[in-house]
C-alpha cells in the first residue's frame, strides 16, 4: 500500500567549496561545471593534489544536488563519484551524503530496498563519524550538532522506507528518535513535518486517536516555529482527519484556514490548494447528504408528532386547564402578600451581591466581566436583572436606590 509520506527528513547538505575560480553551479549552467570536471579521470585523480582533490569532490557534490530535481541519472552519477572518491579519502561526511542522495533517488522511483540498503550505509558511515566527533583528538573538525543532524535525516528517511513497506512499528520507532533530536536542539519546524507524516502514517492505518495527536503535535511545532506554510499542512491534515470521521463543520473549519494561506501562495503550492479544494468539495458532499438525512428524518419526526399530538390531545388539554388553574392561584397570593406587605425588599443573590458594588463604582461590563472571570453576556443579563429587581431604568437610579436601602 503506497501512503502519502513525504520524504521531508531527509535533509540534503549542499557544500560549499568549489573549483578554483568557480562559483555556484547548482542553480545554474551545470554544463560548464561539467566541463570542468571532465578532465579528472581515474588516472588524472591520481596524480593532483590534496586541495584539488577537495575541489574535486566539492564539484562533484554541487552537481549531484544540481541535477537532483531535473535529471536523476546524472545526478546519481556523479553521486557515485563522490562516493568513490570520498572513499579513497576517508572523507566520511561527503560519502554518506552521496549515499543519501542516492537513496532519495531510489525511494521516489518507489525501489524501497535500494533506497534502505544506501540509508544503511549512510547510517553506518555516520556511526564512524559519531565516534570521531567525541573522541578528544578529533582531528577532523566533527561536531555534535552536524552528527545530529546527519542521524535525524537518516532516521527520518529510514523510517519512510519501513512506512512505505508496511512495517509501521519499526517505522514509528524511526521517527521517535528523529523526533528527540529536533527536540534536543529546537527543530521545530523539522518537528512539524515529521509529526505531519506520523499523523498521514496514522490516519491511513484508521488509528485516528494517534492521528490527531500527531497532528496537533505538528500545528504545535509549526506555530512555534512561524512556518505560515508547515501551521497550513497540520490544519489541512487535521481537516482531512475530521472528515473521515464525519465531522464536517470542524474538517471545513480547518480545510478553510489551510486554503487561506495556499490562496495567497498559489504559484508555490498550486498541488497543496488543488489537494485543499478537492477536500472542501468532499465536506461539502458529505454535508449534503447529512442535510438530506436530517431533513428526512424531520419529516419522520413530524409524521410522529402528529400521531403523538392526535393521541394525546385530551392529556393536552386536561394539563392547560390545570396550568391555568395554578396560574389563578399563584396570582391570587400575590395579591394577599402585597396587602400584607408594605414595601417588598429586593433579594439578591450571592453573584449580585458581588457585581451591584462594582457597577456603583463605575466598572462598565466588559471590565467587571474580566474582573469576575465572566462573559460580557452574562454580566449584561445581571445588570437587566437588578434594574428589574429594584424597579428602576437605569444604571443611575439603580445606584441611588441601592444606596438608600444600604445595600452599597
Amino acid at each position: 500500500m503506497k501512503r502519502s509520506v513525504i520524504l521531508t527528513t531527509i535533509i540534503l547538505y549542499f557544500c560549499h567549496g568549489i573549483i578554483t575560480g568557480y562559483s555556484d553551479h547548482r542553480r545554474a549552467n551545470l554544463d560548464s561545471l561539467e566541463n570542468v570536471v571532465v578532465k579528472y579521470t581515474p588516472e588524472a585523480i591520481g596524480k593532483v593534489s590534496e586541495e584539488e582533490l577537495k575541489d574535486l569532490v566539492n564539484a562533484y557534490d554541487n552537481l549531484m544536488n544540481g541535477y537532483l530535481q531535473i535529471n536523476r541519472e546524472r545526478s546519481m552519477l556523479f553521486a557515485r563519484k563522490q562516493i568513490d572518491l570520498a572513499s579513497r579519502k576517508g572523507w566520511l561526511s561527503k560519502k554518506s551524503d552521496a549515499e543519501k542522495t542516492i537513496g532519495k533517488h531510489y525511494w521516489g522511483s518507489e525501489q524501497y530496498d535500494s533506497a534502505m540498503f544506501y540509508f544503511n550505509l549512510a547510517l553506518k558511515d555516520v556511526d564512524r563519524i559519531a565516534e570521531i566527533a567525541a573522541d578528544p583528538q578529533n582531528s577532523q573538525g566533527y561536531d555534535q550538532e552536524t552528527v545530529d543532524d546527519s542521524y535525524s535525516s537518516l532516521y527520518g528517511a529510514i523510517g519512510n522506507c519501513l512506512n512505505m513497506m508496511d512495517s509501521i512499528p519499526q517505522a514509528m520507532e524511526y521517527y521517535r528518535k528523529a523526533g528527540e533530536i529536533f527536540e534536543k536542539h529546537g527543530w521545530n519546524e523539522s518537528s512539524a513535518i515529521l509529526y505531519y507524516n506520523m499523523g498521514e502514517t496514522w490516519r491511513e492505518e484508521k488509528e485516528f486517536k494517534q492521528a490527531k495527536e500527531c497532528y496537533d503535535t505538528s500545528l504545535k511545532y509549526a506555530l512555534a516555529s512561524g512556518d505560515s506554510l508547515q501551521i497550513s499542512s497540520a490544519m489541512k491534515g487535521l481537516g482531512n482527519l475530521w472528515l473521515d470521521l464525519g465531522k464536517t463543520r470542524k474538517a471545513f473549519k480547518y480545510l478553510k484556514e489551510a486554503d487561506k494561506y495556499y490562496s495567497l501562495h498559489e504559484d508555490q503550492e498550486f498541488r497543496a490548494r488543488i489537494e485543499t479544494l478537492d477536500l472542501l468539495g468532499k465536506v461539502l458532499s458529505q454535508q449534503k447528504k447529512q442535510f438530506r438525512i436530517i431533513t428526512l428524518g424531520s419529516i419522520a419526526l413530524a409524521i410522529l408528532a402528529i400521531i403523538l399530538l392526535a393521541v394525546g390531545r385530551k392529556a393536552w388539554i386536561f394539563r392547560r386547564q390545570r396550568d391555568a388553574a395554578d396560574a389563578v392561584i399563584d396570582e391570587a397570593l400575590e395579591d394577599s402578600m402585597e396587602s400584607e406587605e408594605h414595601e417588598v425588599e429586593p433579594f439578591l443573590t450571592k453573584r449580585e451581591e458581588e457585581i451591584l458594588p462594582l457597577i456603583a463604582e463605575g466598572m462598565t461590563s466588559p471590565q467587571i466581566a474580566e474582573k469576575l472571570f465572566l462573559s460580557i453576556a452574562t454580566i449584561k443579563w445581571y445588570r437587566k436583572k437588578l434594574l428589574q429587581k429594584f424597579e428602576v431604568a437605569n444604571t443611575a437610579e439603580l445606584i441611588s436606590k441601592a444606596k438608600e436601602k444600604g445595600l452599597i
